[in-house]
């Protein structure tokens, strides 16, 4: 899972990714240069994984992680190359998801590169950049696609009208995640990698003194949360114990990291599953909604899932009350399901196999 953290300069995109590196994330090896990303391999933080490895007595416990990229900022002209734009822009095409770090404090020290803080003008900037490389790439694509189509091939011919009506929409402001690609030709999305047919979480940089809401007008464009930049590289510098008392003292219960980390999880429409056995790793696994049995078996290993006879399924929840695999099966709470069986949000699977 990669996250692109993306953003005008100044915005605060590397302070909230240095809090996430001094977080417990494993840094990339990239050089921090203007030109290459940062990464950060962090944790996602899950109650419910450390809860069944204790009543399984399982050990190490492995969190799911995700990949934040730390793209640097973007500027007016970026699609034409402005500021190196064209790499920075070919960064945010290798992610899954752009988190979109958008200034909203009045910190005179810190200079804004228009002039003004004004969060709406700020998103509009970096998504009209967005959609210009898009209808560029989107052009080239049409004409090459419209001269292989002539040979009157299926799915050539309803990828390039799905072409022109993306690139019609494109040129209407839309962007790419309103034109889902036809049935005929599945792949097309995957063949343009449109920068706006990624999923967007806005993170609004507050004051210190700010509310922890994101302006309205970053609310109604989609899904959003409001975090202090300046904050979080705080509490990133102290312990644990310190860190909960500062954030009592600010009256939240967790941190604005935590909070990313787990709204740029769900951004991807995923759920975990775990796996945990006595004297045996706890893991969770990431999967999409939607995710079989047998998919989830491939998850763990592809010669479980080359193998597969069923899965041993329990709610993790009903797990933990049962203290333990043995009172789960004598409530009758432990189900065997085959491999079309859809896994649900804190599924404990165990997979049967044939080595």
């Amino acid at each position: 899972m990669k996250v692109g953290i993306v953003g005008l300069p100044n915005a605060g995109k590397s302070s909230l990714f240095n809090a996430l590196t001094k977080a417990g994330a494993e840094a990339g090896n990239y050089p921090f240069t203007t030109v290459e990303p940062n990464v950060a391999i962090v944790p996602v933080p899950d109650e419910r994984l450390d809860r069944v490895a204790e009543t399984v007595g399982a050990r190490p416990v492995v969190h799911e992680t995700i990949a934040f990229h730390d793209i640097a900022g973007l500027v007016r002209g970026a699609h034409s190359g402005e500021g190196l734009g064209n790499k920075f822009l070919a960064n945010i095409r290798e992610t899954d998801a752009i988190l979109h770090v958008v200034r909203a404090h009045d910190d005179a020290q810190v200079v804004h590169p228009e002039g003004r803080v004004d969060p709406a003008a700020d998103v509009d900037t970096i998504e009209t950049e967005l959609l210009y490389a898009d209808l560029e790439q989107a052009e080239r694509r049409l004409e090459r696609v419209a001269k292989q189509a002539k040979s009157r091939d299926k799915t050539l011919v309803a990828e390039e009208g799905w072409l022109r009506d993306l690139v019609d929409g494109l040129q209407s402001g839309r962007p790419a995640r309103e034109f889902p690609p036809p049935a005929a030709a599945p792949e097309a999305l995957r063949n343009l990698h449109p920068l706006t047919a990624k999923p967007v979480l806005y993170v609004a940089n507050v004051g210190e003194d700010g509310a922890l809401e994101p302006p309205p007008e970053l609310a109604a464009r989609g899904r959003a949360l409001a975090v202090s930049a300046r904050i979080e590289s705080e509490l990133a510098e102290l312990d644990d114990a310190e860190a909960a008392v500062m954030r009592a003292d600010l009256g939240v219960s967790e941190s604005g990291l935590e909070r990313i980390i787990k709204g740029a999880f769900e951004l991807l429409h995923l759920l975990s599953f775990f796996t945990a056995g006595e004297a045996k790793e706890a893991r969770a696994h990431a999967v999409p909604r939607g995710t079989t049995a047998w998919q989830a078996a491939g998850k763990i290993h592809s010669d479980i899932q080359r193998g597969f006879v069923r899965a041993e399924v329990v709610p993790w929840d009903v797990l933990v009350e049962g203290g333990g695999y043995a009172g789960a099966r004598d409530r009758g709470a432990l189900r065997l399901e085959g491999r079309d069986y859809p896994v649900a949000d804190g599924d404990v699977i165990t997979i049967k196999f044939t080595p």
